[in-house]
């Protein structure tokens, strides 16, 4: 007989011939084993703990307490199996990297931790006691009434045995009665046994659940999906820079030499004018196609860090620029790339609209995060709705879960401020201070 829940075979008529009632009884006495085991750990990581935490060897132990919950949570979402078989989902993330430290790290920060471990000292405290209680009752009131007659079989010498030592049967009719007693109870009592057990399964599952793990999940999901997309946005422009690099710009410049040498062979007019102006043209498309180059993806943020890369935005533009950056080493290739066309936007919104007479960009780690920061002594009045450029970095920004914040009073400063979390990938000596006036 096949019920997809102990509920629903609770309101069946055929309840007692399915598995659920023993399922029930398996469900609550082995609940009754696992409480008294965790009482016992609990009380010693406790005593133990707070006993010699004062020499420092009990830390370990109290941080084991701490944690004691999420093994016991562990089995109970097995446990929960034998009377509900929708699975119980495992509330913890897998930490960032690997090692005890960073798991405890992970562990340490997480809500669902310290619910564990309220449900640890539930369990221990309140629960298991009473599963033994229902579970006593049950065993204890049909198997004594079961064993009546071997009792008087054996201890009662084959003249009287007591029954639940309330009453005394004399005779074995009194105690085959007691025993046919004990079985017609047998079957009643075994449905409160199964509503106990359904209400405590639910109680678990209530108290274990992941809080809004479907919205969790999806906020996930999202995220990484955020992610894969900027690495494939990131992928092909580094696709097309590398094709106008290797194509276009070669292409160009292998035409303007072309021109070139035929100004050389064609000297006279009217050609020799046709040919300068064409060479003149070739030119200035081939500065056009680097400066695009540059824009998609500037080959020395690649090749040299993010450090060079700000500088060589700062030589480029067209107001004096003080760079002061000091990192550890590469960071991460989205944090660069972020941080990069931040600070060339910022640049660029300088140069155009500020009348700044200086500025200066400014970086470095601050615990797990890059902070970039553009100063500028312009005329402020900088915001988000001026333009499309601004909100792009702050876009590109939050895929990373970074923050852009801009402070612009009428009249100036303006200070535009860039914080990413990131952690270095390679170490390196810190960069020292590079000004440029």
């Amino acid at each position: 007989m096949h019920f997809p829940s102990l509920w629903q075979a609770l309101r069946s008529p055929r309840y007692l011939l399915s598995s659920w009632p023993w399922r029930s009884a398996a469900y609550l006495l082995s609940g009754v084993l696992v409480g008294l085991a965790t009482l016992v750990s609990l009380l010693l990581l406790a005593v133990t703990g707070g006993a010699l935490a004062v020499v420092l060897i009990g830390v370990p132990l109290l941080l084991m307490f701490a944690l004691a919950g999420i093994p016991l949570a562990a089995l109970e979402r097995r446990r929960l199996r034998l009377v509900d078989p929708v699975v119980l989902p495992d509330p913890h993330r897998e930490p960032d990297s690997t090692g005890l430290a960073a798991w405890v790290r992970v562990r340490l920060k997480e809500p669902a931790t310290w619910r564990e471990l309220g449900y640890a000292l539930l369990f221990a405290c309140v629960l298991w006691p009473l599963e033994a209680l229902v579970v006593g009752t049950v065993l204890g009131v049909c198997g004594g009434l079961l064993a009546t007659p071997v009792v008087m079989a054996t201890a009662g010498g084959d003249e009287e045995a007591r029954v639940l030592k309330i009453w005394l049967a004399g005779s074995y009719p009194q105690a085959f009665a007691a025993a046919l007693v004990g079985a017609l109870l047998l079957p009643v009592l075994l449905y409160p046994l199964g509503l106990v057990a359904a209400g405590r399964a639910a109680l678990t599952r209530a108290l274990l659940s992941p809080r809004d793990a479907a919205v969790d999940s999806r906020i996930q999901e999202l995220g990484r999906s955020r992610m894969r997309l900027v690495d494939a946005f990131e992928a092909e422009r580094r696709r097309i820079e590398r094709d106008l690099h290797d194509g276009a710009q070669q292409r160009l410049v292998a035409l303007s030499m072309t021109l070139g040498l035929a100004r050389l062979e064609n000297p006279g007019e009217p050609l020799g004018g046709l040919l300068t102006k064409a060479h003149d043209e070739a030119g200035t498309a081939l500065v056009e196609i680097r400066e695009l180059i540059r824009g998609i993806h500037p080959q020395v943020l690649t090749d040299r860090g993010l450090k060079d890369a700000v500088e060589d935005v700062a030589d480029r533009s067209t107001v004096p620029v003080d760079v002061r950056f000091e990192l550890p080493g590469r960071l991460p290739e989205p944090v660069e790339t972020a941080a990069y066309f931040a600070v060339s936007e910022a640049l660029a919104n300088v140069a155009k609209h500020s009348g700044a007479d200086r500025a200066e960009v400014s970086g470095g780690i601050a615990g797990d995060d890059l902070v970039v920061e553009v100063r500028d002594d312009g005329a402020g009045g900088a915001d988000f709705a001026g333009g499309t450029g601004l909100q792009g970095v702050a876009d590109r920004i939050s895929v990373l879960d970074g923050r852009l914040r801009i402070s612009s009073p009428a009249g100036g400063p303006t200070v535009f401020h860039v914080r990413i979390p990131c952690r270095p990938v390679t170490s390196a000596p810190g960069t020292p201070t590079r000004k440029r006036t």
